[in-house]
């Protein structure tokens, strides 16, 4: 993708099964669930680079000593900071990662996952981070302050502590009076509650509040381990379990590279399903929310997620291939003068799928890498003009890689989002070669709809299709349908009526549209674009069937509603996120 998203989280968890002193004998490190954990964050690298933090539990330590640590750090250096700070009195059997990226904008080390919720009691300790966005945080936030509470900072991740400590703390008090009628006193009583803690009851009065896609995890102080995925299985959770340890993390090969496991070794938490580790070790899957309709995220397997998955790579590769023959229109059959390439690096795979297409149908066809991705340019200097021109060249060409004026350049990405960097950079620097003609292709259908259950795409104007549509909506004097929708998404949130908007034109009059707002001024060669189309993607992707950002079928009724938001917003001129 040649303008980078800001996506989902990733989360890591590791339960370690045998006695501390046993890894350390046999792996000779009282580090072993420390370094596995920062493998398992490094792989997943790629989900979060604006943060980290770490958690660990110890079930041994006495009252009067720490047992519940915490690290965070910021920047794109902080898995190896936080890392840094480990010590050997941090060593615990709970283990908790994350890595962040913000979807809601806020940012600092306050908002730095994991977050925790400190008490006296052991099993009122909470921390909790994941991989979510709720799309309605304002209705659990009056539900808390109705209840008397008074969160202190308004996000969804503070308010998810509170709503979840809260019910902890019910728990812990239900376990309380249970313990006294069983005529069990002092340190029994909380002997008692420590070993008879249901998360399963604490995430059922939590989770049935919330609207949106999440993976929530945590770690209790009396040593409860639980991760929780969404009902509709927007964000995704693999995890592993043997006799030493219970693993999870967002990627599957995560997994497999941290503890060498075959892809089959590892299972994938299902939509409502969590996975509960007792603090006797005892691992157990629980349905929390009933399941929905599944709308796994098909951006997962698009873009976000690693494509060292083998299930993801085969997806990638087909979503490539299935473009042969648009392509082959769109070059009006001339394989023999024409050049095929990719957008580095998450392209690569997609162009891998798309040229084994072309090899069925004609043999041998013509490959280079004709774009380069150079490190990434300072645009420290303030005016706009020179940050543009210096942005411009974080892509370079290979020269000589065409025969000027002869050849046909066919170009892969697997998402056009904003199009900015194709205005500004890409389309620039590849007429410099004198294609006959540039096809720009996407591996993914044209981005209509924002994203709320985690990528960072939440306003309308900021996508290249919705600004060219509402371009030919203005060209063809139809301003009587942006007044009926935008009075319609007034009157109504339950059903998508921005669709509507795009309903008058084909995707050829979107994309000529969008061509020529993408196109620089002063440019010579032709260009034509040829999106993924909806029926494609669901064929390369058939297990993960969420397409809201491309139909508007919004899994959820919060999607909708702030998708009409954005609509109201774009319209009244208001900058704010929906």
């Amino acid at each position: 993708m040649v303008e980078q998203l800001k996506h989902e989280c990733g989360v890591a968890m590791i339960r370690l099964l045998k006695p501390l002193d046993y890894y350390e004998k046999k792996y000779g490190t009282w580090a072993y669930g420390f370094n596995k954990l920062y493998l398992m964050m490094e792989k997943q690298h790629n989900r979060g680079q604006e943060g980290a933090g770490i958690a660990s539990v110890s079930l041994k330590n006495e009252a009067g000593t720490e047992y519940m640590f915490r690290e965070k750090a910021e920047g794109k250096d902080a898995i190896t900071e936080i890392f840094s700070r480990v010590t050997e009195e941090m060593k615990g059997e709970l283990l908790m990662g994350h890595l962040r990226y913000s979807t809601t904008g806020k940012s600092g080390l306050t908002f730095v996952h994991p977050f925790l919720r400190r008490n006296n009691w052991r099993a009122k300790n909470l921390c909790l981070c994941g991989n979510f966005n709720m799309t309605n945080i304002d209705e659990v936030f009056r539900f808390l302050t109705a209840q008397g509470q008074s969160p202190r900072i308004f996000g969804d991740s503070y308010i998810t502590l509170e709503l979840m400590g809260h019910r902890l703390d019910r728990e812990v008090e239900r376990l309380f009076v249970e313990a006294k009628e069983q005529g069990l006193e002092g340190t029994d009583i909380t002997d008692y509650i420590d070993n008879h803690v249901e998360m399963a009851n604490v995430l059922r009065t939590t989770m049935e509040h919330y609207d949106g896609g999440y993976v929530m995890c945590g770690l209790t102080g009396s040593g409860e381990m639980f991760s929780v995925r969404d009902p509709w299985g927007i964000r995704p959770a693999f995890y592993y379990c043997d006799d030493e340890i219970v693993a999870l993390a967002s990627e599957r090969p995560v997994l497999q590279t941290t503890f060498d496991l075959d892809s089959k070794d590892i299972q994938e938490l299902q939509p409502g399903q969590a996975l509960i580790v007792r603090k006797n070790g005892e691992s157990r899957l629980e349905q929390i929310m009933p399941a929905q309709k599944l709308a796994a995220c098909s951006f997962e397997r698009i873009y976000f997620s690693r494509g060292s998955d083998s299930d993801i790579y085969q997806e990638r590769k087909r979503l490539g291939e299935q473009l042969t023959q648009p392509i082959l229109k769109a070059i009006d059959n001339d394989v023999t003068n024409t050049v095929f390439s990719y957008i580095p690096n998450t392209a690569e795979v997609a162009y891998y799928g798309m040229t084994d297409g072309f090899r069925k149908l004609h043999g041998e066809v013509r490959t280079e890498k004709v774009v380069w991705k150079d490190i990434k340019m300072r645009t420290f200097i303030a005016d706009n003009s020179e940050r543009n021109d210096l942005a411009a060249h974080v892509y370079d060409i290979s020269y000589g890689s065409l025969r000027p004026y002869e050849d046909n350049l066919v170009i892969i990405d697997d998402s056009i989002v904003r199009g900015t960097t194709l205005r500004e950079s890409i389309f620039k620097i590849l007429d410099r070669l004198h294609p006959k003609k540039i096809v720009m292709v996407s591996s993914s259908p044209q981005i209509r709809y924002p994203d709320y259950y985690g990528i960072d795409m939440a306003r309308l104007e900021e996508f290249c299709a919705f600004r060219a549509t509402m371009a030919l909506i203005e060209e063809r004097g139809m301003w009587q349908l942006v007044n009926d929708v935008y009075l319609a998404c007034k009157r109504s949130l339950i059903s998508n009526h921005v669709r509507a908007l795009y309903e008058p034109f084909t995707v050829e009059e979107i994309n000529q549209k969008i061509v020529e707002m993408l196109r620089p001024k002063g440019m010579q060669a032709p260009i034509e674009l040829v999106f993924q189309s909806i029926e494609g993607l669901h064929e390369a992707c058939p297990n993960h069937p969420g397409d809201w950002y491309f139909t508007g079928h919004y899994p959820t009724p919060g999607g909708t509603r702030l998708c009409n938001q954005a609509f109201v917003n774009y319209v009244d001129k208001v900058k704010n996120k929906a």
